[in-house]
């Protein structure tokens, strides 16, 4: 496939109808949506990999009966 400028897109749509611009914005806005959610579930996936890498340390305070104690009431 070869690229395609934003100019060569801006030319092809000022040749559409309205209906047919309203598809376009569809779709592009879903393909910005999806994009978007990839880098959020790609940046998630590292969140997740460091909570549970520090779940055993954290696991040290956590499980004291201090802690118990002080969450009994919730």
């Amino acid at each position: 496939m070869h690229g395609v400028t934003i100019p060569q897109i801006s030319e092809k749509l000022k040749s559409l109808s309205e209906d047919k611009l309203i598809v376009v914005f569809d779709f592009v806005s879903y393909l910005a949506e999806r994009e978007l959610n990839d880098i959020l579930s790609d940046s998630a996936s590292g969140s997740t990999e460091c909570m549970y890498a520090s779940e055993q340390v954290l696991a040290r305070d956590w499980n004291l009966p201090e802690e118990d104690e002080a969450w009994a009431n919730l």
